[in-house]
């Protein structure tokens, strides 16, 4: 559905993608995980265009992202939603009237089916109680919650997802990997999740790739991914105590 053709990007004297080929699969959900800076996002923008790569191309569904021209390009980002790191809600609208303006832009939905399509959407997330809050008075996980109604109100085929669970307490960041799960079951949409937590990602990963100096150095099922015997792999499992206990397992933290 998604394939990198040896695409390198450069900022400054600094390459962040170098030479990558990637493939991801209609129906997957495809979880992107790494340090800070090595790219994880700038993969993720060069699915849509908001990057442009120096060399390769990317392709959605068969078609050159890099090399559509205006209208061609509509129509692939037609096909996406995208939820943004903050939800990127505006402040002064509902929640509801956030959801519902993807659609008062982008179609000629009647007001009848704009408010019956954003309820449905917004009962799948567990929001329709709170439509018409603004986004100042809802949690971070909520505000999150709206942000993935809002994203996925079109129908989309496949949905990006910027740290999703960032800045969010454990609890509610097991509730977005649970949606994302029901996103990808109910819905059968393609995801591509960019992230830090290492315990999201085998959650809700049918495969998890690690990003490292420009490339994608292991792609695997989250068991084999947890198998791996790259040492990068390892650190980063190590980091998150998920292969190696912590210090409290030998008498506490000194």
């Amino acid at each position: 559905m998604i394939r990198f053709e040896q695409v390198t990007k450069r900022f400054g004297a600094q390459t962040v993608l170098d030479r990558v080929d990637l493939e991801i699969r209609k129906g997957e959900t495809f979880v992107i995980v790494g340090p800070s800076g090595v790219g994880k996002s700038v993969t993720l923008k060069h699915m849509i265009r908001l990057l442009t790569p120096d060399a390769g191309r990317v392709l959605v569904e068969g078609v050159c992202v890099n090399e559509a021209d205006d209208a061609t390009l509509i129509e692939i980002r037609d096909r996406f939603g995208v939820l943004f790191q903050n939800a990127a809600l505006l402040a002064w609208l509902t929640v509801f009237e956030n959801v519902a303006l993807p659609l008062r832009e982008r179609t000629a939905l009647s007001d009848s089916e704009i408010e019956q399509r954003v309820m449905e959407c917004l009962a799948l997330v567990g929001l329709d109680a709170h439509a018409e809050k603004y986004p100042d008075e809802l949690s971070g996980g909520m505000r999150k919650r709206a942000g993935l109604a809002r994203a996925i109100v079109r129908q989309p085929a496949i949905i990006l997802y910027d740290e999703p669970t960032s800045g969010l307490d454990p609890v509610s960041s097991r509730a977005i990997d649970r949606l994302i799960n029901d996103m990808r079951a109910r819905l059968g949409v393609t995801s591509v999740v960019v992230t830090h937590d290492m315990h999201s990602a085998l959650g809700i990963g049918t495969r998890i790739a690690l990003i490292h100096a420009g490339r994608f150095i292991e792609i695997a099922e989250p068991d084999q991914f947890l198998r791996s015997d790259r040492p990068q792999v390892q650190e980063f499992l190590e980091a998150q105590y998920i292969t190696k206990p912590g210090p409290w397992s030998q008498g506490g933290v000194p």
